[in-house]
Order: structure tokens, then sequence, then C-alpha cells
């Protein structure tokens, strides 16, 4: 087997803890899945898919052996690393995603140094240890140009080379991961609904005082996803209300109509909704075996 850079790289990343899986090789978006898993449809746990390159993240691994034949089916594909905590992952990252082209900027007091990437389209990546509690994957609140990768995310690695500029992806110095600052986890997270009065639903399941402003803030995320964040987005509030299933503060098939109808108004196919969709209630431990209408 020739060892290429690329292999290298991921084989070190995955000695890290860290999942790895490949993309295409002329986009950042993951490899097709093969069609007995397209012809599964909702019955199929992309979790749990063995298939080398299917389901996009959802393939990613840390076993060397799996990472090598990943690597063999797809030689020239950019190298990409999962975010967020997968289940059974012994690290886990949360990786700020700064984009000056878009208004992003490193803010020193809020991002303190660390193992850090600089992108191939002139941006950062700064990677932090994942806190072990939910971290959704969104645009960062009020911070135009700054991405949140966690849970349901991933990003291009080294030695990469973006698909548009040409350029590669590189480490910038020799820092290593540090955790997350609480205050930058507090910056991540969503802002919390404000309060109003709820008369239709109770107020004390699983703690969730106004499931309403709740879930509305989830599907608003998904609403204001830009293009090319809106099937994560979509995964990432699929999780948040699938919590609220298990708090008994919403049915399943509510909870199903509405991720559905805003992943079409935000353009998801309907294939890519349910997968997102089913992704989500899956990581959060709800069993279901609905198509979304």
């Amino acid at each position: 087997m020739t060892r290429t850079p690329t292999l290298a790289a991921a084989l070190e990343y995955a000695a890290r803890g860290w999942p790895v899986f490949f993309l295409g090789r002329t986009t950042k978006r993951p490899v097709a899945n093969c069609q007995p898993c397209k012809a599964a449809g909702h019955d199929h746990n992309p979790e749990a898919c063995t298939c080398l390159t299917c389901h996009g993240f959802y393939a990613a691994s840390a076993d060397p052996t799996r990472v090598e034949r990943m690597h063999d089916r797809v030689p020239c594909g950019l190298l990409a690393i999962r975010a967020g905590r997968p289940p059974g992952a012994v690290a886990g990252l949360v990786i700020i995603d700064i984009d000056p082209a878009h208004g992003g900027a490193v803010d020193t007091a809020l991002m303190p140094p660390t193992y850090c990437v600089r992108t191939g389209s002139g941006g950062w990546h700064l990677y932090y240890a994942h806190p072990g509690r939910p971290v959704g994957s969104r645009p960062m609140p009020g911070r135009p140009g700054i991405d949140v990768k966690a849970d349901g995310g991933y990003v291009v690695a080294p030695p990469s080379q973006h698909p548009t500029t040409g350029q590669p992806y590189r480490r910038v110095g020799d820092r290593e991961v540090r955790p997350l600052p609480a205050r930058l986890l507090a910056t991540c997270q969503p802002p919390e609904p404000a309060h109003t009065p709820s008369t239709d639903r109770r107020p004390d399941r699983g703690g969730i005082t106004n499931p309403d402003a709740l879930l509305a803030s989830h599907l608003d995320a998904v609403a204001r996803a830009p293009e090319g964040k809106r099937r994560t987005t979509l995964y990432g509030a699929a999780r948040g209300v699938a919590r609220m299933v298990l708090a008994g503060a919403l049915s399943e098939a509510d909870a199903w109509s509405e991720l559905s109808r805003v992943g079409r108004l935000a353009g998801q196919t309907e294939r890519d909704t349910r997968a997102a969709i089913e992704g989500g209630f899956t990581a959060e431990g709800v069993t279901t075996g609905r198509v979304a209408a």
C-alpha cells in the first residue's frame, strides 16, 4: 500500500481519536451512498452502517485498518474530520470555523490559542476539546462569518487542497488542542428563547418551561442557516427537538411535521430532510420508523 501524505495525515488524526472520512475529489460534499444504502431508505441506520463511504460523516472512523480501506476506496478524496463527539469516540472536537470573506475574524478575548488550521480559502479552524455535553453545529449567534462545527458537523483537514482555490489546508504553529473555555461554549449556544406564558402545554415536562418558544428557536435556526449549512443545521435542530420528544414536551408526529416543513422551506430535498431528522433522532435515542410526509 502506498502511504500518501493524505493517508499519513488520516492515520495521525485517527491516532488522536478523531474520526476521519473522505469527501469527493473536487467537492467538500460527502461521497454518494452506494445503491443498497439508497434503497434501504428510512429503515437504514447510518450510524450503524458498515459501508466505507456511505452517509457522509457517519462513515468516519478512528480505526486505522478501516481508515486505510476508506483511503483505498477514495484515494484522491478530500480528507475530513468528523466534529462533535460521535458515539463510542474516545475524543471529540468543537471546531470554530472563521471565514474572513464573510466577515469572520478571530476574537482573541473569546478564542484562546489552540490547535489551528489555515484553510484553503484563507480562513481559520480553531480546534477545541469537546466538553461532553451537546454542542450543535450552527452559525455562531451574532458573529457573521463564524460557524461552530461540532455535533453533526465536519471540516476539511490538512493536507487537502481547497476545491475552488487549489490552496492547501495546513496546520499553523504547534499548539495542542485545549479545552473549550466556558465563555466560548456559552457563545456557541443559541440564545435562550424569551419566556412567555404558555396555556396549551404543561410547563413541567422535562424541565422545559416553554416548549413552543424552544421549538420555534430550533426551527428558526434552520430557516436562518446560510446555504451549505442548512442540512447540518437541520440535523442539530432535530437533535434538540428529539430531546423535547424524550421529555414529553412534544409528540413525535408534531416533531416530524415541523422539522419536515422547515427543511422544505430551507430548500432541502425530501431525502436529505428525512436523513437529517432521522440522524438527529437516532443520535438522541429516539427510535423511529416514521417517514416524513
